[in-house]
């Protein structure tokens, strides 16, 4: 059987990086770890090809090629998504779907045959038995959570690895926490599962076998969920592949509660890994407490942040505003904490309440809610009805966004966070794409941008102040270039009040 796996185009967000690629000649930042993940749950017989639609077209040959077509997608992909079925079904390709927008609101997809939904690990084994017995279920789906132990190595070698920004893996699923806006407990469980400290690392092996050098992103919700074992077990085996196979920069996401343990920043520093992003969400300490972001609460945000990029982490944030409790005064009490913890790259979003998660729950009960929500938080939309007045909180985050890339608030912020950052231990090495990078920002940054004078001001500040963070200043002034253009379009509909 032949089994085409489907990957839909995202569209230009905070998180697509689509401008901040072409410095370095690549087309997508990473591939579709589920769908590799499948491909290895696939009967060895089976003949499988990967299209991410990312990096390449999808062509009427590899619809001809196919028996089935097996589609992955997450909420900010719908329109994209429901275009590919809408060429599938035109082509007579029967369809197959899962992951998170599949599984998150089943019943919007009339033209998938079969909904693989919840993790594929419990739901495709069946509908692949029952496939091969002729009597194929239209929906599968489980309230068990798989064991990752029993979770297959992906097949990263489906996947065209030159035209990605970085690689992917998992370690674990699940958050101890539970966030009343967030669906990562609605589709994982509050209880952490791991893979072995051996499965990683032969992740990483397989990734260094196929001539990857660049930096890996572990792609879990919440990578200190399970400290234990992450102190005992993972960190001691990554520090010592760093060893045997790196150096190798990796990056994920955490908690902020990662702070009050200066041995597991120093392990997380050693095993190389540079960029944590963390869910901040807002410096109230009344608007955490009310959306029951409890591991935020009863601490100093701003001094937990410096201390874990005093250790050599950096770390990405997470902000929203359009909470209940959210006074006039919350615009200007996000953009003081931002450019004073030296957050460079900040994702403030509009709250959105996602299908499955408590909040949706309540406000649909209080009639709140006026459509599904796209997923994408820096657009300036929201499904919610706010309390307070609609124009006045679009008027405010447009102020913040306005505020904090801005080409002066940017690379001030820039240069706060290079005075307290620790020169990490990996970073990644000189190769082809960052030369080519750097002379690129020259010209259009540094000549064609208007953040000119602010770029080579910044870059010679830290020359002569913190010289071994010079690729850190290019890359984020990179970046910086790609979320001014993104977040610009939204800023472009709305006048300053």
């Amino acid at each position: 059987m032949n089994i085409l796996l489907l990957y839909p185009q995202f569209p230009q967000t905070f998180w697509s990086y689509s401008y901040a690629l072409k410095f370095i000649g690549r087309r997508a930042v990473s591939p579709p770890l589920g769908l590799l993940t499948v491909a290895a749950l696939l009967p060895a017989h089976f003949s499988v090809r990967l299209v991410d639609l990312n990096v390449r077209k999808l062509s009427e040959k590899d619809l001809a090629w196919a028996d089935y077509a097996f589609i992955s997608a997450m909420a900010v992909q719908e329109q994209a998504a429901r275009e590919l079925m809408a060429r599938c079904r035109k082509a007579g390709l029967p369809i197959v779907a899962g992951g998170p927008l599949f599984t998150s609101q089943p019943d919007q997809f009339a033209e998938v045959d079969h909904l693989i939904l919840n993790e594929a690990e419990l739901t495709l084994p069946p509908f692949l038995a029952d496939l091969a017995a002729g009597c194929a279920k239209r929906v599968y789906s489980t309230k068990e959570f798989a064991d990752l132990r029993q979770s297959p190595l992906p097949r990263f070698e489906l996947a065209d690895l030159r035209r990605y920004a970085i690689m992917p893996v998992q370690y674990s699923r699940g958050c101890p926490f539970d966030c009343e806006f967030c669906d990562v407990t609605t589709l994982f469980g509050h209880n952490p599962r791991l893979k072995t400290a051996n499965q990683l690392t032969a992740e990483l092996d397989r990734l260094r076998d196929l001539r990857w050098k660049e930096s890996v992103f572990f792609v879990d919700d919440n990578l200190v969920g399970n400290k234990r074992y992450l102190k005992t077990e993972l960190l001691p085996a990554l520090i010592d592949w760093q060893e045997r196979r790196g150096p190798i920069p990796f990056n994920s996401q955490a908690s902020i509660n990662a702070a009050d343990d200066p041995e597991l920043l120093s392990q997380l520093s050693h095993a190389g890994f540079s960029t944590l992003f963390i869910g901040i969400e807002t410096p109230d300490a009344a608007t955490l407490s009310s959306c029951n972001k409890a591991q935020n609460t009863h601490r100093d945000l701003l001094a937990d942040v410096k201390r874990i990029q005093a250790a050599g982490i950096q770390v990405q944030g997470g902000f929203i505003l359009g909470f209940d409790t959210d006074a006039p005064s919350i615009f200007q009490r996000q953009i003081d904490f931002i450019q004073s913890s030296g957050i460079v790259t900040a994702m403030v979003g509009l709250l959105q309440a996602l299908p499955g998660t408590r909040l949706h729950q309540r406000l649909k009960g209080l009639n709140r809610l006026h459509d599904q929500g796209s997923g994408d938080n820096v657009t300036g939309s929201t499904n919610i009805v706010p309390v307070m007045d609609g124009d006045q909180l679009r008027q405010g985050y447009a102020r913040v966004m306005r505020t904090l890339y801005s080409p002066g608030g940017y690379y001030r912020r820039l240069r706060t966070f290079l005075r307290g950052y620790k020169v990490p231990r990996i970073q990644s090495g000189p190769q082809l794409q960052n030369l080519r990078a750097f002379v690129r920002a020259g010209i259009i940054l540094g000549v064609l941008g208007r953040e000119r004078y602010q770029y080579w001001y910044t870059l010679l500040w830290t020359l002569f102040r913190r010289p071994r963070l010079l690729p850190t200043t290019v890359h984020l002034a990179i970046l910086g270039h790609h979320y001014r253009r993104v977040c610009g379009r939204f800023l472009a509909r709305v006048q300053p009040a």
